[in-house]
Parts: C-alpha cells; sequence; structure tokens
C-alpha cells in the first residue's frame, strides 16, 4: 500500500497533552474569552475574526461546495458563540471550536453530490478517464481554468472518502494537526484516530499514485486535459470560475501560491493540501452579522475587509 507522504516533526504526535501553545499565549487567549463574554464589542469581534476562516476551510474540505460551506460555517460561528461562556482553555480556542465545527460536520444532512451518488475512488477514476483529451487545453485563460480543474478534483477526491476519514485526513494531512490534538477533536482515542487517518492516506495515497500526474508523472491525469469535459459536465463555469478566484484572508496563500508549493513538493498529500487560504466571503459575514448583532453578540464592521 501506498502511503501519503507525512510531515515530520508535528507537534503532539503519539503525545497526550493537546495543548501546546506557550502560557503568555495562552493567558492572552483567556483574557480575549473573558473580555467577549462580558460583552466587549472589541474582543468579540477579535474571537470571530480569528476563527472564522479556518472553520470555513474545514467546512470547504467537508462539504466542497462554497455555499453549503458558508451556511456551515455560518452554524458553526453561531454555537461557538452561544458556548463561549463554557471554554475553559483545556485546548487552544481554535482547536475548541474545531471540536464544534468537527460535530457540526459529521452530522449534518444534507450530502455533497458525490456522497449523494456514493462515488467512490474507482469511479471517480474512471469518470477522470472519460472524455480526457490528448493534448493540454490552450484556450482562454488556459491556467486559469486548468488551476479551477485541480482545486476541484481534489475537493472532489476527499469527498470519495467517508465523513469519518475524510475529517481524519483533513485534520492530519490539511491542517497538519498532531495525532492527540486531532483525536481530541473528534473526542476519540488517539490510536483510534490514526487508524483513520492512515486508512484514509492508504487510500489517496494509492488513488492518486495511479490517476494522478502532478504525483506520478506516469499516471494518466494531467488537469489540463481535464479542462474541456470539465466544462461540457457544467463541474467548470470558464464564466465564473469559483475556487481559483475564491478571496483569501488577509497576507494568505493564493490560488497561484499554492500550486507553486504543491507543485515544489510534488508528492499526494501537497497536491490534496494545496488550496489557497480561503476567507468567508463578505457577503456571508455581513450575514452573520446581521444574525448575531443583538444584546448578546456584536460584530464590528471592518473598513479593511471586503
Amino acid at each position: 500500500m501506498i502511503a501519503l507522504a507525512s510531515r515530520r516533526g508535528r507537534p503532539n504526535d503519539g503525545g497526550m497533552d493537546i495543548e501546546s501553545s506557550p502560557p503568555d499565549a495562552r493567558q492572552d487567549e483567556a483574557d480575549l474569552v473573558a473580555r467577549a463574554v462580558a460583552g466587549d464589542r472589541a474582543a468579540l469581534t477579535e474571537v470571530v475574526r480569528t476563527l472564522r476562516d479556518p472553520l470555513y476551510r474545514l467546512a470547504l474540505r467537508m462539504l466542497a461546495a462554497p455555499p453549503d460551506a458558508e451556511d456551515a460555517t455560518q452554524e458553526i460561528l453561531l454555537r461557538v458563540l452561544g458556548g463561549l461562556d463554557t471554554w475553559r482553555g483545556q485546548a487552544r480556542l481554535l482547536t475548541w471550536a474545531y471540536r464544534i465545527g468537527v460535530n457540526h460536520l459529521l452530522n449534518v444532512r444534507r450530502r455533497s453530490p458525490h456522497e449523494a451518488a456514493q462515488v467512490s475512488l474507482d469511479d471517480f477514476a474512471t469518470n477522470l478517464r472519460d472524455g480526457l483529451a490528448t493534448e493540454d487545453y490552450r484556450g482562454p485563460e488556459a491556467t486559469l481554468l486548468t488551476r479551477e480543474v485541480r482545486l476541484t478534483c481534489s475537493q472532489g477526491m476527499l469527498q470519495c472518502l467517508s465523513r469519518d476519514e475524510r475529517v481524519a485526513f483533513v485534520l492530519g494531512e490539511v491542517f497538519e494537526l498532531g495525532s492527540a490534538e486531532a483525536a481530541w477533536i473528534l473526542d476519540i482515542g488517539p490510536a483510534t484516530y490514526r487508524k483513520r487517518l492512515e486508512r484514509a492516506r492508504g487510500r489517496l495515497g494509492n488513488f492518486m499514485t495511479s490517476s494522478c500526474g502532478l504525483v506520478d508523472p506516469a499516471a494518466f491525469c494531467r488537469c489540463a486535459r481535464r479542462v474541456d469535459k470539465a466544462v461540457e459536465l457544467g463541474r467548470v463555469d470558464p464564466r465564473r470560475p469559483v475556487l481559483a478566484i475564491h478571496p483569501v484572508s488577509e497576507g494568505g496563500r493564493t490560488a497561484a501560491d499554492a500550486e507553486a508549493q504543491m507543485i515544489r513538493l510534488h508528492d499526494a498529500a501537497a497536491v490534496l493540501r494545496a488550496h489557497p487560504d480561503y476567507a468567508v466571503p463578505r457577503a456571508r459575514m455581513d450575514a452573520i452579522a446581521g444574525l448575531i448583532g443583538s444584546g448578546r453578540f456584536s460584530l464590528l464592521d471592518d473598513p479593511h475587509d471586503g
């Protein structure tokens, strides 16, 4: 079995202490939460700004479609804020928020198209072969559309895993969390978590080594040769690509940055990790602001967002 390359030196691997941040950082976080719970508008705004994009990226990897991820992020943020007074510093604030988010995402009733169709990795490989062009796409916006195909395809691969396997892979390989921290988020033992992660690594690693030319030059598929078919099937809209031009966090990786990193590392884990640092679209943040702008919660507009 061929496993995805794993990152060496991850914090907490094999350990039991999920809290890896220095004491000063823990105290700063505790002070921030205490002020937010006490009604400090600036502190609450900072909590939301700290959590919103990482939670959105988690939801997007689990649900694939940005509109579904936006809905889920809104629900998760409201749950986090509603339970903020129960956080006791047993884990980093983001780790604690991930735990709430994962619980929601594992139980959300809406299923992605791949989930609904029960598409397996074998089915996915067959679909990739169908309509594969003999030459790279060289039409308008070739670089942009090839990038969109890569990002869409890697999202689709993840959807072929069960939700339990998918979230284990996302936490361990995409977010690069240690096994103790990821296991705490999932509320399972570290050994159980590691088994799930290894199973997901093995399945995706075998699939990508045999199918993805980015991982193995001998594999059959090339993103640039899937553009025409992806457009034909409606999976990519050449007039409105979604993931390749998605908003990113301030100072975060763009699609071009992520692609450059993926090509440089040139392994299966890098391909699946190499997405931009997606940010919650401003329109959705405005909607969230309207929901939590009550007597208990406030969200201040940031003139630098947009």
